[in-house]
């Protein structure tokens, strides 16, 4: 691998997101769209309801579009052919994804202060902790809804059959990750498989940030999501193929 290649894909993917105003205005407007729908929704309940779900979601709405995005992309960059072409230059596999990862974790990383900022600054959730480090985990998960949408659409014929990992992948992580039912009131085979899904550390970390745990524990949660992140991205080396037959 090599970081000059490395970073001329993560700047053709820059280029290519700017021009394209419908994923960037999905990628930078819809999570701050979907949170503030979920504070208005909970606006006339008694107790701050949102200061329950909101930092379990604040995880979540990130995770969940950028892995769509970034699944999507990826397989219509193979199926169009566009793959083939560039791994017929000096470029590797290893050089794709970093590229890939690199462009869209610089968009996480915008997403995602967005988020935070119209969480914290405008919708008023409270945080004990630190907002900055609550800003590091949203950019965490971001990027691990990136790695694993580069890994899933290695297995994908279609675009439609990369939206249909979401259900595999995805919706198991939101049911079991703690933010509907506290993962230690799961029954114990529910509750082995939620310690296995990075999702519940990415909670985990908000909630913690949220209560004013400690910022040790935060930082713990922090490296195994990014620990899951990493694991995608190998496994998507080694399984990314050059077009779809």
């Amino acid at each position: 691998m090599s970081p000059r290649v490395t970073f001329a894909v993560a700047g053709r993917v820059l280029r290519q997101l700017r021009r394209d105003h419908r994923t960037l205005a999905m990628l930078l407007v819809l999570p701050c769209a979907l949170i503030t729908l979920l504070w208005w929704m909970l606006s006339d309940l008694p107790g701050d309801r949102f200061a329950v779900f909101g930092p379990g979601l604040l995880a979540m709405f990130p995770f969940i579009v950028m892995f769509l995005v970034t699944s999507v992309t990826t397989l219509r960059e193979r199926s169009g052919g566009t793959l083939e072409r560039l791994l017929t230059m000096p470029l590797g596999k290893g050089d794709f994804l970093l590229g890939y990862a690199l462009a869209f974790g610089l968009v996480a990383a915008v997403q995602s202060g967005l988020a935070v900022g119209v969480s914290v600054g405008v919708l008023g959730l409270t945080v004990e902790g630190s907002v900055a480090l609550l800003l590091v985990v949203a950019i965490a998960d971001a990027v691990l809804g990136t790695a694993l949408g580069l890994f899933v659409s290695a297995f994908a014929q279609s675009e439609f059959q990369a939206v249909q990992f979401m259900p595999a992948v995805v919706i198991p992580q939101i049911l079991l990750c703690g933010l509907l039912v506290p993962r230690a009131a799961l029954p114990g085979v529910l509750e082995s498989i939620s310690n296995l899904l990075p999702m519940s550390y990415a909670v985990d970390a908000m909630q913690a940030l949220t209560d004013g745990s400690s910022s040790g524990e935060v930082w713990r949660d922090i490296a195994v999501v990014a620990g899951f992140a990493v694991v995608a991205l190998g496994l998507g080396a080694v399984t990314l193929r050059r077009r779809t037959p």
